[in-house]
């Protein structure tokens, strides 16, 4: 073999062991940074190098709340399907699972907590992917549209009376650990005309319920443990907010002003609760061209809500779900980051499904939980920026 044909040959053979070298270290963190979510998970099964690299990965590109969206059949056998958003990677997935067992109309009314109430039955479920439902009795006093929220390990069921039962402002409670229902303190009797979810927003950490009357901004305050109302306070930063809803954001008390007239709201602005005084301050206002796209044509202040978790706020107008809005709060210097994800699921809507929206912290873990369950799958629809 002459020089030339042994110097080509070693040459290739070195290409050969370099197209074959492991990857590893900081540069397997780095291209796993830009790996969805959803397939972090089979990579984390490679081999163990990988595993280990999973999360540090998740430094350089760290997890994001995911936007889900649960479609209900308004007809037998009230089948539902869910689709989640991953703003980490722009992915949009459909979850193929069994439909939820129905008991009623599936309702949210914070964070991930999911909840079905009928005569005979409340369902709820409320971990991150909503894998796991509780079934239990009925709360003693039947209500046609109260507000159920969660706060620590109880269920709080409140107002949304019939007209024949004796209090319409009723309050009981549900503890998941004690699996048994208790009576407590009613609602403020200044909530008389306005006890029920289409009139109240609500907001709950581990401790205490919010809720805020949405056209005035009065707030108040219920303790499960002590079972007790506290206020009424005034939430409105601005004289001239009309229409008000409120949430918990990384542990922060958030309230979201419709600005103007309700049958013409101008401005949408977002600002941090002081939960203990009730000051405000501002973070955010939401851009002008994106205000005009929530308005649309079929607008009506009473269709806007918004669902939130993480530093993630995602606003939605029920009537028109083609597109959902999205602000993410980052480092007060930073300030916020606002912007608009086209909702996979709007244009397929059709009159007789209703539209059911969550957020939640998902993270590895969980995913891992819900792909070793035979019946769970999740399928990538596509990015939508």
């Amino acid at each position: 073999m002459d020089r030339a044909s042994k110097m080509v040959e070693e040459e290739e053979e070195l290409q050969l062991q370099e197209q074959e070298a492991p990857i590893y270290g900081d540069i397997l963190e780095s291209i796993l940074s830009h790996v969805p979510l959803i397939d972090l998970v089979p990579v984390s099964r490679v081999s163990i190098s990988w595993n280990r690299a999973v999360f540090p990965s998740l430094i350089f590109n760290p997890l994001k709340p995911w936007l889900v969206v649960h479609t209900q059949s308004t007809r037998s056998p009230y089948k539902t399907t869910t689709h989640a958003y991953d703003p980490r990677s722009h992915v949009w997935m459909e979850v193929s699972q069994p439909s939820i067992k129905y008991v009623s109309a599936l309702r949210s009314s914070h964070s991930n907590f999911l909840y079905m109430l009928s005569p005979s039955k409340l369902a709820f479920s409320f971990d991150p992917l909503n894998l796991t439902w509780h079934h239990v009795g009925p709360p003693l006093v039947w209500r046609t549209d109260p507000i159920v929220a969660i706060v620590g390990d109880k269920i709080i069921v409140a107002g949304g009376t019939c007209d024949f039962e004796d209090d319409p402002l009723a309050v009981e409670i549900y503890d998941v650990v004690a699996n048994s229902w208790d009576t407590c303190e009613s609602m403020p009797f200044v909530l008389r005309d306005s006890a029920a979810s289409t009139w109240l927003s609500v907001a709950a950490d581990n401790q205490r319920l919010f809720v805020t009357e949405k056209y005035s901004g009065t707030t108040h305050v219920f303790n499960p443990n002590s079972k007790t109302w506290y206020g009424p306070y005034d939430l409105r930063p601005d004289h001239l907010i009309s229409y008000s809803i409120i949430g918990f954001s990384a542990g922060h008390l958030i309230l979201i002003g419709l600005i103007g007239d309700v049958e013409r709201v101008e401005r949408v602005k977002v600002w941090e609760v002081n939960s203990d005084n009730f000051g405000c301050e501002e973070i955010t206002e939401m851009p002008s061209p994106l205000v005009e796209k929530l308005k649309r044509e079929n607008f009506h202040v009473s269709s806007i809500n918004v669902c939130m978790a993480g530093n993630f706020l995602y606003i939605y107008n029920a009537s028109e779900v083609e597109e959902v809005f999205v602000c993410e709060f980052e480092e007060r210097e930073s300030g916020c980051r606002w912007g608009c994800v086209g909702n996979v699921v709007g244009n397929e809507r059709n009159c007789m499904e209703r539209m059911v929206f969550t957020c939640s912290e998902v993270g590895i873990d969980d995913l891992q939980r819900a792909m070793r369950s035979e019946n769970r799958r999740f399928v990538v629809k596509g990015k939508r920026d």
